[in-house]
């Protein structure tokens, strides 16, 4: 798993959120999350994991946000996945804006390769292409309220039926190291409607994390 963050002014997120979730910020500043990653043994419960449905890349470009209740989570702007009865799944059930797409993850000792080509829907052949070198696990006092901010939320948000709904997520806080992005052509951000950043992101990395994510309900 890699976390690519962007520094965004918090109106410029704001204005692609539904009524009910205000933009969530850390020193005044939004952030725009792109994460690279690979599922495994992905099922549902009662269900085993098969061996080529189960396993897949997947990146999401999303952001942190917080309800009318003071609840932080997540809005996801794109979730690209190379699986596309996981995609359906995505679409139909959790309402969630995935796209199938043309996807590879290869690691070799520190240095991890991630590859995405989105075939739909569209804007067809939007990409991220990464390399990223992993460094050393962050020391407890480099896991300070900045890091947690940016990675750790446990809970979802979406439109169904034009009504804000939520779901939420358990999993363990993610074990993280520092990162080094040494190649980054993608353009998901823009594909979202988003503007370019200008800057590069702030980088992390971790083995993963089990995860669980529960059903939607009205917020």
């Amino acid at each position: 798993m890699t976390f690519l963050h962007f520094r965004y002014p918090p109106e410029a997120v704001q204005a692609f959120l539904p009524d009910g979730l205000v933009t969530d910020t850390f020193d005044g500043h939004a952030y725009v999350g792109l994460t690279l990653f690979l599922m495994e043994g992905v099922r549902a419960p009662g269900v085993p994991a098969l061996p080529w449905l189960s396993s897949f890349p997947e990146t999401n470009v999303r952001t942190y946000v917080r309800d009318g209740r003071g609840r932080d989570g997540l809005w996801f702007f794109s979730l690209d996945a190379a699986r596309l009865p996981a995609v359906a799944a995505g679409r139909a059930g959790y309402r969630l804006p995935y796209h199938w797409s043309r996807m590879a993850v290869t690691a070799a000792e520190d240095r991890v390769r991630y590859r995405s080509r989105r075939r739909w829907p569209g804007p067809a052949g939007a990409r991220c292409d990464a390399d990223v070198e992993l460094g050393a696990p962050l020391a407890p006092a480099e896991r300070d309220g900045f890091a947690v901010f940016l990675v750790e939320r446990y809970r979802l948000f979406t439109l169904a039926a034009g009504r804000l709904a939520t779901a939420e997520v358990a999993h363990p806080p993610w074990p993280l190291r520092h990162a080094r992005v040494t190649r980054l052509e993608q353009d998901l951000l823009a594909a979202a409607g988003l503007p370019a950043p200008g800057h590069p992101p702030v980088a992390h990395a971790s083995a993963g994390v089990a995860v669980r994510i529960g059903w939607w309900h009205p917020v």
